[in-house]
């Protein structure tokens, strides 16, 4: 294995740590999913700045091009 590749080992471990003591405590805001969710204030009720709906263009256009990358093995 090279560096890189345990690196990337290492850091897929510790999300997933922390993503399983996150899940497991079930406190608000802990997983990756509420902070997401918290940050492009996508949650029914929460309050909206002058920053959400560019915030939330962001977020799109981000999975957007991290879906296509992957899919076309780094031509996008």
């Amino acid at each position: 294995m090279t560096g890189f590749e345990i690196a990337w080992a290492a850091w897929a471990g510790a999300f997933l740590v922390i993503e399983g003591i996150a899940l497991k405590r079930k406190d608000k805001d802990d997983t990756l999913s509420e902070q997401v969710w918290k940050v492009f204030h996508t949650k029914q009720g929460q309050v909206k700045t002058k920053t959400t709906q560019a915030r939330r263009a962001v977020l799109v256009m981000f999975l957007a091009w991290l879906v296509a990358h992957f899919l076309t093995g780094g031509a996008v």
